[in-house]
C-alpha cells in the first residue's frame, strides 16, 4: 500500500515537472517568435516609410513642376496682355491724331458754312424786298390787297371742292346701294360653302345590345328588383321586350341615357348585378361622364384654337355635347357657328379669334348648372361677364336673339351665323324642343313639393316617377302627394293622353359587419 502511494506521488511529481518544463519551453518559443515578428514588423515599417518618402518626394516634384508651368503660362498671358495694351495705346494715339485732324477740318467747314449762311441771308433780304415791291405794284394794278385776293381765291376753291365732293358722294352712295346687297350675299354664300357639317337629329332612345336573352333575366333580377334599381338610380326607362339581343333605354336627357348605357355595359361585363352594385356603378359612371365632359370642352377649344377660356366655361362647352336644340346637337351647332363666324369676320376684316370665341359661347346659356327664369341669351351673357370675357363677346352672346342692343360689329355676325347653322335643311326639328321642355317642366313641378328628392319623366312623358325621402314623407303622405301632383299637372300643363304619377318611398337599414 505504501508503495502504491509512493508511486502515485512520484507520478504526480513527474507530471508536474514535465508540465513546468513544457511550459518553459513554450514560453521561450513564443518569446522567440514575438521577437522575430517585431523585427519583421520593424523591417516592413522601414520599407513602407521609404516608399512613402519616395512617393511624397515624387508628389512634391510633380506639384512643383505644375506650379512652375502655371507660373510660366501666367507670365505668358501677362506678356500677351501687355502687348495688346501697347497695341491699343498705339491705336488710340493714332485715332486721337485722326480725330484732331477731322476736328480741324470741321472747324474750317463750319466757318465756310457761316459765311454761306450770311450770304444767303443777305440774298433773302434782297428777295423779300423785291417781293414786297412786286406785291405793292400788283395791289395798285388790281385794286385789291393781298389778303383780300387770297380770301377770294380760297372761297372760290372751297365752293368748287364742295360741288365736286357732293357729286362724288352721290356717286359713291349709288354704287354702295347697288353693290352692298350683292357683296353681302357673296360673303354669306361663300361662308356657307366653306363650312360643310353633317347634321344628325337627336332622338330620345338608345339601344343596348346584349349577347343573349339570358342577360335580360339577370338585368331584370328577382321580381324586377334590378331593373327598378337601375331606373331609380339613372332616371331612364328600360324597356325589355321580345326584341332579340337588345334592350331599349328611353329618356329625353342624353346624359342620363349615356350614364345608363355605360353602367349597364359595365354591369353586364362584370356579371355582378344587384341593387347595391348598381348604385355603385351608376355613381362611378356619373363621375366618369363628368370627366369626359371636361375633356370634351378642352378638346373643342384646342380644335378651334381658342385659348384662355375659364375652366367653368370649358366645362359648359363640354356639356353641350349632351344637349340638343330643336333636335340639333348643341356642341356641333356651336362649333359650326364658331367656324362660320371666323370665315365671315375674316372676309370683313374683323377680329377672327374674337368672333370664333363668341360663336362658340353664344348658346352657353342653354347648359347652366341651374336654370333660372331668364332667356338663354341673357343668361349666357351674364355667365360670360362673370368669367371675365371681353365686352364684345358678352354683347354678341346677349344680342344674338335681339334681347339687348348690339354695340359691336361682331354681334350681327353671331346672329347671322346662328341663323345660317339652324336654317340648314334637316338641321333642326321643332317638336323635339317643345317635347323636352314639357318633360322638364313636369319634373320641376314635382320637385317643388317638400320631401321630394328626385323626379324622372319616362315613357315619353306618359309616366312621372317621384322619389321621396322616407324620413320626411310617410306612406299616407306619399298617396296624398301622388294625388296632388297629378291634379297640378292636370290643371297647369298641356299634354297628350294621360300621365301616370308614381311616388316611390324606400326605407333602408344598413349595418356593416367588421
Amino acid at each position: 500500500m505504501d508503495l502504491i502511494i509512493y508511486a502515485v506521488v512520484a507520478l504526480i511529481a513527474g507530471v508536474g515537472g514535465g508540465y513546468v518544463l513544457a511550459t518553459t519551453a513554450i514560453r521561450k518559443n513564443i518569446e522567440k517568435k514575438s521577437a522575430q515578428l517585431v523585427k519583421d514588423a520593424e523591417a516592413e515599417a522601414e520599407v513602407i516609410k521609404k516608399d512613402k518618402m519616395l512617393q511624397a518626394k515624387e508628389k512634391f516634384l510633380q506639384l512643383k513642376a505644375e506650379h512652375e508651368k502655371a507660373i510660366s503660362q501666367r507670365n505668358n498671358e501677362i506678356g500677351q496682355a501687355e502687348n495688346r495694351i501697347k497695341q491699343k495705346e498705339s491705336s488710340l494715339g493714332q485715332k486721337l491724331e485722326e480725330t484732331k485732324r477731322k476736328q480741324s477740318e470741321l472747324d474750317k467747314q463750319r466757318e465756310h458754312l457761316q459765311k454761306q449762311v450770311e450770304l444767303v441771308s443777305t440774298k433773302q433780304e434782297e428777295l423779300d424786298r423785291q417781293h414786297r415791291v412786286q406785291v405793292e405794284k400788283l395791289e395798285s394794278i388790281a385794286g385789291l390787297s393781298a389778303d383780300e385776293a387770297r380770301n377770294q381765291l380760297v372761297d372760290a376753291l372751297k365752293e368748287e371742292a364742295r360741288t365736286e365732293a357732293s357729286a362724288h358722294i352721290k356717286d359713291i352712295m349709288e354704287e354702295a346701294r347697288l353693290t352692298a346687297s350683292k357683296e353681302a350675299k357673296r360673303i354669306v354664300v361663300q361662308t356657307i360653302q366653306r363650312v360643310a357639317t353633317e347634321h344628325a337629329v337627336e332622338n330620345s332612345v338608345s339601344v343596348f345590345n346584349i349577347e343573349n336573352d339570358e342577360v335580360k333575366g339577370r338585368i331584370i333580377g328577382r321580381e324586377g328588383r334590378n331593373i327598378r334599381a337601375i331606373e331609380a338610380a339613372t332616371g331612364v326607362e328600360i324597356i325589355v321586350d321580345d326584341t332579340p339581343e337588345a334592350i331599349i333605354l328611353s329618356c329625353f336627357d342624353p346624359v342620363r341615357r349615356e350614364i345608363a348605357r355605360l353602367a349597364l355595359h359595365q354591369l353586364v361585363t362584370d356579371g355582378r348585378i344587384h341593387p347595391a352594385r348598381i348604385e355603385e356603378v351608376v355613381a362611378k359612371t356619373r363621375r366618369q361622364i363628368e370627366e369626359e365632359i371636361v375633356e370634351t370642352g378642352k378638346r373643342t377649344c384646342i380644335d378651334l384654337g381658342i385659348h384662355g377660356l375659364h375652366p367653368e366655361l370649358t366645362r359648359m362647352v363640354g356639356r353641350m355635347k349632351y344637349r340638343s336644340s330643336y333636335g340639333q346637337n348643341l356642341l356641333q351647332h356651336s362649333r359650326e357657328v364658331a367656324n362660320l363666324c371666323a370665315i365671315m369676320a375674316a372676309e370683313l376684316g374683323l377680329n377672327v379669334k374674337l368672333a370664333k370665341r363668341a360663336g362658340l359661347l353664344h348658346d352657353i346659356g342653354k347648359v347652366p348648372d341651374d336654370e333660372p327664369e331668364l332667356p338663354h341669351a341673357i343668361l349666357g351673357m351674364k355667365l360670360a361677364e362673370k368669367f371675365k370675357e371681353k365686352p364684345e363677346v358678352c354683347n354678341a352672346i346677349g344680342a344674338h336673339h335681339d334681347e339687348i342692343e348690339m354695340t359691336s360689329l361682331i354681334s350681327p355676325i353671331i346672329q347671322v351665323c346662328d341663323a345660317i347653322s339652324g336654317a340648314r335643311p334637316g338641321a333642326r326639328r321643332e317638336i323635339v324642343e317643345s317635347y323636352i321642355k314639357r318633360l322638364k317642366d313636369m319634373e320641376q313641378l314635382a320637385l317643388s313639393y317638400p320631401g321630394v328628392s328626385n323626379t324622372f319623366a319616362i315613357q315619353a312623358g306618359r309616366e312621372l316617377r317621384v322619389i321621396v325621402e322616407s324620413e320626411k314623407v310617410t306612406d299616407k303622405d306619399a298617396e296624398m302627394l301622388s294625388f296632388n301632383i297629378s291634379q297640378k299637372i292636370q290643371n297647369e300643363m298641356t299634354y297628350p293622353g294621360q300621365v301616370k304619377v308614381t311616388v316611390i318611398r324606400e326605407t333602408r337599414a344598413v349595418s356593416i359587419a367588421r
